[in-house]
């Protein structure tokens, strides 16, 4: 039997409407009754979002999968943190289930900053290199008893292997339509990528939605639901979704990444860009998302074939 995780079914999505984080709210934490709830602009996929006030944001998990992010949620952000040079978010207040929503929710509160995106970036450079000193100041966290990877978030952190599938898939189908055999080279070398087994925390969706900046600067990071322990490799994947190639040799010059991991984040990155192209090449309603996509597989190929990432990952062969 494979010891690759299954990723099981795709997640039931439940929707969330104002007036009921409003009863909620009033029923479970009255000290917030009399604020305005409003719906969060683009509040993101595993939760529905909801400004509380000025000062308050309440997250709802969109399904029972994601809904597991919550205690590991409450239980870990107050630990990190302290440890971290940049805001993140930390929960003020855990709701229950009830009659009008079936699963755990938090309240934060709320971090001011513009989404991170290539043209409000200040400086790349030092961007990326502040990025990676959030990344160092996080994997220096003592991991002890910090999660494992798990459908709590999706087996970020771990083996590369249970996206293999779909990643296939995509191979398969987008022949024509992206250079297929570069990107199987590119995939076969993240997989056999050795990582050295030392659990480090990771944020697991180091993406331009989840950083925030301040005049042009990095200036928090947020969503944490796919947090853990484990292979931070998974945070390497905005070396080639975001940065710049001088950020990202930047990047990976203050992190110091080692050509193995190196080359998984570089399979991070490409499994998402293969996964959105999948899913967006036959509509032409999509056809921004699937720009974008291709945008990164370009930064991928391009860095890949010129040789930055240094000396060949150590690769081991597949598992019988």
């Amino acid at each position: 039997m494979s010891d690759t995780p299954d990723l099981g079914p795709v997640p039931e999505r439940i929707g969330v409407e104002a007036e009921q984080v409003r009863r909620l709210v009033e029923a479970q934490f009255p000290q917030w009754a009399d604020l305005p709830v409003e719906p969060v602009a683009k509040g993101g996929w595993d939760n529905w979002t909801f400004h509380l006030g000025t000062d308050l944001v309440v997250r709802l998990p969109s399904a029972a999968e994601y809904a597991q992010a919550v205690e590991k949620e409450h239980r870990w952000l107050p630990v990190l943190a302290p440890r971290l040079p940049l805001p993140i978010p930390v929960p003020l207040a855990q709701g229950k289930p009830s009659a009008d929503y079936p699963h755990p929710w938090s309240i934060y509160r709320w971090l001011d900053g513009m989404t991170a995106t290539a043209g409000r970036i200040a400086d790349p450079v030092e961007f990326a290199v502040d990025l990676a000193g959030f990344l160092v100041a996080l994997q220096n966290i003592d991991a002890v008893d910090g999660p494992q990877p798990g459908i709590h978030n999706w087996f970020r952190g771990g083996t590369l292997r249970t996206y293999d599938k779909l990643t296939q898939r995509a191979l398969d189908e987008l022949d024509g339509h992206v250079d297929v055999e570069l990107a199987r080279e590119i995939w076969a070398r993240a997989l056999g990528a050795r990582w050295d087994g030392v659990d480090r925390w990771f944020h697991g969706d180091v993406a331009e939605g989840n950083l925030l900046l301040g005049d042009g600067r990095l200036a928090a990071v947020i969503d944490f639901g796919t947090c853990g322990v484990g292979d931070p490799a998974c945070d390497l994947a905005i070396g080639w979704t975001l940065l710049t190639a001088d950020g990202r040799q930047a990047f990976r010059d203050r992190l110091s990444v080692d050509a193995g991991s190196w080359a998984r984040g570089r399979g991070w990155a490409l499994w998402k860009a293969l996964a959105t192209c999948l899913y967006t090449y036959q509509d032409p309603a999509d056809a921004v998302e699937f720009t974008g996509a291709q945008r990164v597989l370009a930064e991928i190929f391009s860095e890949y074939a010129g040789g930055r990432s240094g000396p060949p990952a150590a690769i081991v062969p597949p598992p019988a």
